[in-house]
């Protein structure tokens, strides 16, 4: 073996690294997705006792009318609405704009604004109609 030390430039440890907007982005992007994965099971759920018939379809809508459903169910649309966010997000950095330290900790903010506002107006939506 060689005492040479390689010229390779060694990976940093996260302590190095001051947590940003743009890091929280990336992994709530990353948990909204996998957890639309356990909604999108529930929304087929829903569907599959709609064309199961009456009792089934009570039981479902019983379920997604309850505090914990609409609880659910409103995780959920964020969920969407955050994911939706985060990848046209990704797109405008696809175009090369967006890419400095400012404009991605902008447009992270943006991202999570946008969720969460976006959820609350169609929460409204939903009550009033």
């Amino acid at each position: 073996m060689s005492d040479i030390k390689s010229a390779r430039p060694l990976s940093p440890h996260l302590t190095v690294y001051r947590f940003r907007p743009t890091m929280a982005m990336s992994i709530l992007h990353r948990i909204t997705g996998g957890a639309l994965y356990v909604g999108t099971a529930l929304v087929v759920w829903w569907l599959i006792a709609a064309a199961s018939g009456p009792e089934a379809f009570s039981y479902a809508s019983a379920f997604f009318g309850s505090i914990i459903g609409r609880l659910i169910l409103f995780g959920y649309s964020w969920a969407l609405l955050h994911h939706m966010a985060g990848g046209i997000r990704h797109l405008v950095w696809d175009t090369g704009a967006g890419l400095g330290r400012e404009e991605s900790t902008k447009l992270a903010i943006a991202t999570l604004v946008a969720s969460l506002v976006g959820t609350v107006l169609l929460w409204l939506v939903v009550v009033i109609v």
